[in-house]
């Protein structure tokens, strides 16, 4: 199992702006293979540390912001960042950046591939290398998904649901700390176990520090909290999106297969729909999944939403000049342990997305969201998005933009009616993705040559010529039987 976390951790972070032509024939494998006895050199400090660990949805939202500060008699240009290895495999959406300073996040790669090392190592590569006693403030942020457990693992169906968190009250660093603060926010101020340090309790928020004397480097001091969270986990083990581009048509067409689950606690009892329908009155908070918000740009048309037995009839959709809103509600409740199926769409004006560029080469430049999907207060993550960009039939010289960290990257061709070739196709995959991805674009560049717009209407043309001359040529064919007079 560690092997296994650790090598998804491995593609999960690669780096997160890449084109498609440079990188169809990467391995997923990494730059630097270390030995497990590894430890960064010790030439910096941290001189000032604050974590904030946000528990307001189903997965865990971290933000550290460190000063640090370069301790060594040279310039330095490499900080590493350290995770236990049952933890790494679900580490999704790192980032580090310069807190002061505004700007693009800074390389960060995975640089530990040992599986019976418990300690493996993200490396961040300062745009500048830092000079002796010089001090910079760093915001390092990430997501760990499915690292919460319902306890007690089995309730009633009315019943509260609680989870609990491991962490340390000490934030795991490579280096030495001065002086640290770790605090957690939770969603509401219930919180009745705290084992492990000494938190200041103030509403839903617990402070553990500040920690004024030398914490050494990888020091940990275990703790755990459980808390209410009488909301549904949301994780999707896979996500398929495909966006198909249509320049005759002038269509942008979406469509979404989702394999949800809820991570939640599983229920004691068999489920009572009696109980359930009575308690929908008045809608008390509940550990199951009873419905789907989807927001979708302003704009778009012809919403479906179907799962393995077909349409879905229990849908909302509200479309006007401001908003346009996908409501979903699934066939039935989504309680802890339990799964459900189901794929939606929709389409959208190309216009909206769609710029063209002067060039003799048919430049189009096309900006999409990487990830759309439902918007809800519990927060969905998904643990696989298989991304899909289905161009017109002749597009070539495919490059592409995104702030997500992907782990494969391939081009391919799609074969639908009446095409020759097939479209070319650009396939994205990233792992352990929060709903907090909805916000980063996807910018696809490609040429579309004024000769490939005709090659459809050329080949219908064609296909219906040919049945005429093949009506034609059989009609003039002499099938009597005897001879002519």
């Amino acid at each position: 199992m560690r092997y296994i976390s650790f090598l998804a951790a491995c593609v999960a972070l690669l780096p997160s702006t890449i084109s498609a032509d440079s990188n169809l024939s990467e391995p997923l494998s990494s730059q630097q293979i270390l030995p497990d006895n590894f430890k960064p050199p010790r030439v910096f400090q941290n001189v000032n540390l604050l974590r904030n660990t946000n528990l307001e949805k189903g997965y865990v939202r971290e933000t550290v912001n460190v000063v640090i500060e370069n301790v060594d008699s040279k310039p330095q240009s490499e900080y590493y960042i350290p995770f236990s290895v049952d933890v790494i495999g679900n580490v999704g959406g790192l980032e580090v950046r310069d807190k002061k300073t505004p700007g693009p996040s800074f390389k960060t790669e995975l640089v530990e591939y040992d599986p019976y090392s418990p300690t493996q190592f993200f490396r961040t590569t300062l745009p500048q290398p830092l000079a002796p006693k010089s001090q910079l403030t760093l915001s390092i942020t990430y997501h760990i998904l499915s690292t919460l457990t319902p306890l007690p693992f089995k309730i009633g169906q009315n019943d509260r649901q609680y989870l609990r968190y491991t962490f340390s009250t000490y934030t795991p660093s490579a280096y030495p700390t001065l002086k640290q603060k770790t605090k957690l926010k939770f969603p509401t101020p219930d919180v009745p176990d705290a084992i492990g340090g000494s938190p200041e309790r103030q509403g839903s928020t617990f402070t553990y520090g500040p920690y004024n004397d030398l914490v050494p480097a990888g020091a940990l001091e275990p703790a755990s909290v459980r808390y209410e969270f009488t909301k549904p986990v949301i994780h999707a083990t896979l996500l398929e999106r495909d966006i198909e581009v249509s320049h005759w048509g002038g269509n942008l067409a979406t469509e979404e297969r989702y394999w949800l689950t809820n991570q939640g606690a599983h229920l004691k009892d068999n489920f009572n729909r009696v109980q359930w329908a009575a308690a929908q009155y008045y809608k008390p908070p509940t550990s199951a999944l009873r419905d789907l918000n989807v927001p979708l740009k302003v704009g778009s048309l012809n919403p479906y939403f179907t799962d393995d037995i077909g349409n879905v009839s229990t849908s909302r959709f509200r479309s006007n000049k401001r908003e346009a809103n996908l409501e979903l509600k699934p066939r039935y409740p989504v309680f802890g342990g339990w799964k459900y199926s189901f794929r939606i769409g929709w389409d959208a004006d190309l216009k909206s997305f769609l710029r063209v560029v002067k060039s003799p080469e048919g430049g189009h430049v096309l900006k999409v969201p990487f990830l759309e999907g439902p918007k809800m207060g519990e927060g969905v993550s998904y643990g696989k998005v298989e991304l899909q960009v289905i161009l017109p039939e002749g597009a070539k010289n495919v490059k592409f933009e995104t702030e997500v960290p992907l782990v494969r990257v391939e081009e391919t061709v799609h074969r639908s009616f009446m095409d020759t070739v097939g479209r070319t196709t650009l396939k994205l995959t990233a792992m352990n993705v929060a709903d907090e991805a909805r916000d980063k674009p996807l910018i696809v560049t490609y040429d579309y040559p004024f000769s490939a717009a005709f090659r459809k209407p050329v080949t219908i043309f064609l296909g219906i010529a040919a049945v005429f001359l093949t009506a034609w040529g059989i009609g003039r064919l002499d099938v009597t039987i005897g001879k002519q007079s």
